[in-house]
């Protein structure tokens, strides 16, 4: 009993330590076209990639994945540099993008930039060093010439993308559904507030959606762009002040008021209902992203949704493609970077609509 019992576990010992030697002498291939149906599956031919893969499969074969880095340099892992986690945007669209593991197969490896230029050409090179395959950045310090020159399959998401490939919101279109939904209410004004934003980064384009919008039809309407700081109480100091500005100057009119982050909105919608106890009647509030923020605040946020599931998946499923294609014998690389748009969806919710 004892013999029979130690010759099951050597059989388990083993099945767990099944080397290339032994899947090539059980399909009757060299080590060396075992060694290319892991590092080079294209250059079999269908029926014998079937054979090694039903072979590993009877055999138990668990793949040493630090060997198969070794031997190939592939690491199957991607890149990925977001520039804060405080704005809700950030912290979704990675969460999108992490999931992603399941239908594509890459691992990923996050830095948080803060937006700090030189912190986050560190946090490149040290990505490099780990061998990654491929990059997805969000944040917005580092040129995309300077990304397109560290030769790297990148995807960019909403920000400058002149020389890389990248996958955007149409935020100018989003603009155009948020101040028109406003304007339906009849406000007596409409206020748009932002960050800084230069001209060259996509989300710019919300800032010129409402004022095109709001001066083709002749509105009564402000843009406010305003600093703030990436925590909490800095949003929320700022937003206070904004706050008792408007109070002031557009007193007993009814307010459309088109945030440009759902985080802010969701700060503002909380400094008024903290002071009123609601939302008021003269207070119309509508943010955008579309994450999930918006529908859990306190009175759930109007929004202009970005389908951050999709942008994420399309970011991947892009960079994917390229690291693909550099894994061919002789790959094609792009001759000019691809530009994915993702139309937003508005989502209505109680801080635009009639509240009783």
């Amino acid at each position: 009993m004892k013999n029979k019992y130690l010759k099951s576990r050597d059989i388990m010992a083993q099945s767990k330590n099944v080397t290339f030697a032994d899947i090539a002498k059980y399909t009757n291939f060299s080590k060396t076209t075992i060694s290319r149906y892991f590092n080079d599956p294209n250059s079999l031919t269908v029926e014998n990639q079937a054979i090694i893969s039903d072979a590993l499969e009877k055999l138990n074969y668990k793949e040493n994945k630090v060997a198969r880095i070794l031997a190939s340099g592939k690491t199957e892992f991607i890149g990925i540099i977001v520039p804060n986690l405080f704005l809700h945007y950030y912290s979704e669209i990675l969460n999108q993008i992490l999931s992603t593991y399941e239908t594509f197969g890459y691992k990923f490896l996050v830095f948080v930039g803060n937006e700090n230029e030189e912190t986050e050409r560190r946090y490149i090179q040290e990505l490099l060093a780990y061998k990654i395959e491929g990059m997805i950045i969000l944040s917005h310090t580092i040129p995309s010439i300077e990304l397109a020159s560290l030769q790297i399959p990148i995807v960019t998401i909403e920000r400058e993308d002149r020389h890389v490939n990248s996958v955007n919101t149409d935020n100018y279109m989003g603009a155009i559904q948020a101040t028109s939904l406003l304007a339906r209410h009849n406000c007596d004004v409409l206020i748009h507030i932002n960050t800084p934003t230069s001209e060259d980064i996509p989300a710019y384009d919300r800032i010129r959606g409402f004022k095109d919008f709001c001066e083709d039809n002749h509105l009564n309407h402000r843009i406010i762009i305003h600093e703030m700081e990436r925590t909490h109480e800095s949003a929320s100091m700022h937003l206070r002040s904004i706050l008792s500005e408007l109070e002031q100057e557009y007193s007993g009119l009814k307010k459309g008021i088109f945030i440009s982050n759902d985080t802010h909105a969701n700060i503002l919608l909380n400094l008024i209902v903290r002071k009123y106890g609601t939302l008021p009647d003269d207070f119309l509030i509508i943010g955008y992203d579309g994450s999930p923020v918006s529908k859990e605040a306190v009175i759930p946020i109007s929004t202009v949704g970005q389908q951050i599931d999709k942008i994420a998946f399309e970011a991947v499923s892009l960079l994917v493609t390229q690291m693909d294609e550099r894994k061919k014998r002789r790959p094609a690389p792009l001759r000019e970077p691809v530009h994915k748009m993702i139309t937003p969806v508005l989502i209505r919710r109680e801080t635009t609509e009639d509240r009783d």
